[in-house]
């Protein structure tokens, strides 16, 4: 974690466009109980991308919508793959109970499931 002396050296970008882009929601450094910004390695590459996205011309606004964007995808990117998972478990039980069920078809139509009576 750095403080915003640091972050701003190693990114490249001035103390006070860092406070901006926190204040436009670019970033969100964690603070201590006093009140101090620590940035992370995630934030220092988040800045990297934004200083990127603006020295190819692109404005604030734009910035902020491109990373909403990304981060969104990132989600459904998450979401698809917890889907994907779910789908091939819930796949599998489905052929486990019809292989089940088939055996049971089996046994009773092989007299295996008929009751006899105790008398």
């Amino acid at each position: 974690m750095y403080g915003i002396s640091v972050a701003s050296e190693l990114s490249g970008v001035g103390q006070q466009a860092l406070r901006l882009y926190e204040s436009k929601g670019l970033l969100t450094p964690v603070r201590t109980a006093g009140g101090t910004r620590r940035y992370s390695e995630d934030d220092i590459a988040r800045l990297r991308q934004i200083t990127d996205l603006l020295a190819e011309g692109v404005n604030l606004a734009a910035v902020e919508r491109i990373l909403a964007l990304q981060t969104g995808a990132g989600l459904l990117e998450s979401t698809n793959a917890q889907l994907t998972s779910d789908n091939a478990k819930l796949r599998s039980d489905n052929d486990r109970l019809r292989t089940d069920n088939a055996q049971l078809r089996r046994e009773r139509s092989d007299g295996g499931g008929r009751r006899r009576d105790a008398s």
